[in-house]
């Protein structure tokens, strides 16, 4: 069961979510119960950023009903593979600074990779990586990255306390996607003895463009379905 307070910032994130579909090309959905577990490692890993791997659930694809009210009409087809499928369970593929966490130590892989599939090995259809205390925009390594990844790469920033070795930075120029916290306070807590602040979530493209994220709950619907159902 995903904590309430998380429950309660995806149902904001997924209004902002569907109030700008039109500026994103395509869309992905994660289960809130992976998201959850990522903050989870996110925080039991600091210092170090962490580089995570994802497949589609091929057993869960989209309900018709869902993507009908999140994409935009002239949303682009058969964008990145994986499409139309929610992300299934995430595997942690490596940890270390800005840069390393998106090169695979060759002890790491044992030859399991093969050698043209790029610095992380291509082993994953999704990525995502960790910003601890700083937003999640793309820096350039990110960006080069991004261009062995056949489906999307996220970036998950997260702001807590107490800080360590990383205070919070957010001099950045990008768009941003927060998780909502209206009341500028912790907003959840975890078992590291960490606060958690503010959340943000991005994913993109390697061509670019951004990818909207619905956070999804057990039964394959967003969390505040309801509400979006009434507003539509």
């Amino acid at each position: 069961m995903v904590s309430e307070w998380l429950q309660n910032l995806m149902i904001e994130y997924n209004s902002i979510s569907l109030e700008k579909k039109e500026s994103y090309s395509s869309l992905i959905q994660m289960p809130g119960i992976i998201f959850e577990k990522l903050i989870k490692w996110a925080l039991e890993n600091l210092p170090d950023e962490i580089l995570v791997g994802f497949d589609p659930n091929w057993d869960r694809p989209h309900l018709p009903e869902v993507d009908e009210i999140f994409l935009f009409q002239k949303n682009r087809k058969q964008l990145f593979a994986g499409e139309g499928y929610i992300i299934g369970e995430p595997n942690l593929v490596n940890r270390g600074d800005s840069f390393s966490v998106h090169h695979i130590p060759e002890e790491w892989t044992d030859d399991f990779f093969a050698v043209d599939r790029g610095p992380r090995g291509g082993r994953f259809t999704h990525w995502l990586h960790t910003h601890p205390n700083a937003v999640a925009i793309p820096s350039g390594a990110d960006a080069d990255a991004a261009q062995y990844t056949e489906g999307i790469d996220m970036i998950l920033g997260i702001q807590f306390s107490p800080e360590g070795m990383y205070p919070w930075f957010d001099e950045v120029e990008g768009e941003r996607r927060p998780l909502i916290d209206r009341n500028k306070e912790a907003v959840g807590n975890f078992s590291t003895g960490h606060l958690v602040h503010g959340l943000e979530v991005i994913a993109y493209h390697r061509s670019g463009v951004g990818i909207n994220v619905i956070f999804v709950d057990e039964n394959n619907y967003p969390y505040g379905w309801e509400n979006f159902i009434l507003e539509e």
